[in-house]
């Protein structure tokens, strides 16, 4: 099974393949069939954003009711927990301690 560097940038919601191609934040190690879950999550992540975009134009729905929140944040934390187990321990030291992967 082949191995894939890639090099994820949580801000930019970008996976890179080479490490000059843009600022990143954590350097993985992942199988191939990984590489498209990555893309997967940072595209539904992009998707739900922009629905979020286009109902912050409605005052009458509260922000804090928003179900397109919470499905922010599980992806975001599916990102996190796939950069954790394919990550190097100093960043795993670094996940552990951020409020998403308590």
């Amino acid at each position: 099974m082949e191995k894939y560097h890639m090099y994820v940038s949580i801000a930019q919601q970008r996976v890179h393949h080479h490490p000059d191609d843009s600022i990143w934040d954590y350097k993985v190690t992942v199988p191939e069939q990984y590489v498209p879950i990555f893309h997967a999550l940072f595209r539904q992540t992009s998707e739900l954003e922009f629905r979020n975009f286009l109902r912050a134009h409605l005052p009458y729905i509260p922000y804090h009711y928003d179900k397109d929140n919470d499905e922010i944040d599980k992806r975001t934390k599916m990102v996190y927990a796939l950069i954790h187990e394919f990550t190097d321990n100093e960043s795993k030291v670094f996940i552990e301690q951020l409020p998403y992967f308590r």
